[in-house]
């Protein structure tokens, strides 16, 4: 999981507490009879293409997500809108802390009993969920009852099919076993009244320009960026710089890794990363994640920034911020910006989806159903976007409603066409776990960049290559 809230913070949790979940979940679905049977396909239950018949008694629709203002905003949001059709219905979000959020929803999957009639999963959840069995296949549904010209075809993709498509490209042919809540991507913050109005275009001119600032402003660094060994915090970062320098995570269709992530784009990636970026960061900068980038931009204490665009609205608030005493203040001294191009003008992927859990009643599973179908209308998307959410359908991105709500949302609306996501694998735990570990290694000294990067490039190898499955999803 990627997120710190938007207004506040929240904590960051580390790689040791994921992996603790994952051994519970993995012991769980063994006890249990569940898992993955030797590269077998996904053998979800389907849900039917018409709603079924709607209960008039009183009706609890559970969610499942972690703690953060938009889960309250969901709920607020969704008894205050879903209620005037279904006035028998209340909508329950119910809240874990972030570092709990996938073991309460997969020992839940594991143990074929759920309490939640939705889960909130992010992208690289579904393929573990779906190979399992956990969530329903609603492709009919979809076709019956949703508008996908609506969508770019790549939001749908990423948050409800699988096997995932290439970046960009929606598959209609596979299966879909969600549909989007909310959107996200990364973000450039910088110093307005430091570096001028405009941006910079490309990577080694943000660099160059970061580097000049620093040089300029004592006491403040020119970069502020995710490098902890937690969550998929210098995963994401170096998948970031791999991507807008051309380089490739993997080969989906082959499953190959190594020889594709540390080929000669990847090594140059890494090689900015670590030997160009690093040395604009903070002191003892090595383990900062969401928390401290917003932190240090609060502070006035860095030129630029990279953040998840659902993390950056506390940043205008003036009880957190020393850059004014005011919202237009702040304003005047941060700028919102896509991230700078160079070879690709590639971004990160965040956001999540809706999955209806194979375990629900079947009157729960009807509502979850209509709920979807209710969710994804135009006009409750337009309602989405001016409530604080990041809607997935064009016409609401591109609405006065979504825009002009936050500094930052055109940002997302103009990055959407350039989203590139990581592994929609079920062992995207593992993955991420390597990547974290070494990226993490190297920005602090401990491996060589290429070392690094060549270690990421075997290891994850071998998780593949033992898994038994053939083809692949994701990027």
């Amino acid at each position: 999981m990627r997120y710190a809230q938007r207004i506040g913070r929240l904590p960051v949790f580390g790689r040791k507490v994921r992996l603790a979940a994952a051994m519970l979940v993995a012991a769980t679905v063994a006890a249990c009879g569940g898992g993955e049977d030797d590269g077998a396909e996904a053998s979800a239950p389907k849900a039917p293409a018409t709603i079924p018949t709607l209960t008039q008694d009183p009706l609890t629709l559970s969610f499942i997500w972690f703690e953060w203002p938009p889960a309250q905003a969901l709920e607020a949001f969704a008894n205050a809108e879903y209620k005037k059709q279904r006035p028998n219905v209340t909508i329950k979000v119910n809240t874990v802390p972030n570092a709990n959020w996938h073991d309460a929803m997969f020992t839940q999957f594991a143990a074929r009993k759920t309490d939640f009639d939705i889960a909130i999963l992010d992208s690289q959840h579904i393929g573990e969920a779906v190979t399992n069995g956990n969530i329903l296949d609603i492709t009919d549904f979809v076709k019956q009852n949703i508008d996908v010209k609506a969508y770019n075809p790549y939001l749908l993709a990423a948050y409800g099919q699988f096997p995932q498509a290439e970046t960009g490209q929606r598959d209609e042919n596979a299966s879909l076993y969600g549909l989007p809540l909310l959107g996200d991507t990364w973000t450039m913050i910088y110093r307005k009244d430091l570096i001028g109005d405009k941006p910079p275009q490309t990577w080694d001119e943000m660099i160059s320009v970061a580097e000049k600032c620093q040089a300029d402003n004592p006491g403040v660094s020119g970069l502020a960026f995710h490098q902890a060994n937690g969550s998929d915090a210098a995963a994401v970062t170096y998948n970031t710089v791999n991507g807008v320098y051309g380089g490739n995570l993997w080969n989906s269709k082959d499953r190959k890794i190594d020889g594709v992530l540390n080929d000669q784009a990847g090594q140059e990636a890494m090689d900015v990363l670590v030997n160009k970026m690093k040395p604009l960061t903070a002191k003892g900068s090595g383990n900062w994640f969401i928390d401290e980038v917003n932190a240090a931009v609060a502070q006035g204490k860095a030129c630029i920034a990279f953040q998840w665009i659902a993390a950056s609205g506390g940043l205008l608030d003036p009880k957190q911020s020393t850059l004014g005493t005011s919202r237009e203040q702040i304003l005047d001294k941060l700028g919102f910006a896509t991230l700078p191009s160079q070879k690709t003008n590639l971004v990160p992927l965040g956001g999540m989806g809706m999955h209806i859990s194979a375990y629900a009643a079947e009157a729960n599973q009807a509502e979850a159903l209509n709920f979807l179908k209710w969710f994804e209308q135009a006009d409750i998307q337009k309602k989405w976007a001016a409530a604080g959410g990041v809607p997935s359908r064009t016409d609401a991105l591109q609405s006065p409603e979504f825009l002009n709500a936050q500094p930052f949302n055109k940002v997302y609306a103009d990055s959407v066409p350039r989203m590139r996501d990581m592994w929609n694998v079920p062992e995207y735990a593992r993955l991420v776990d390597i990547e974290n570990t070494n990226v993490n290694a190297a920005l602090n000294g401990a491996k060589s960049p290429k070392d690094a990067l060549d270690d990421i490039a075997k290891e994850q190898q071998k998780v593949l290559d033992s898994s038994g499955r053939k083809g692949g999803g994701g990027l």
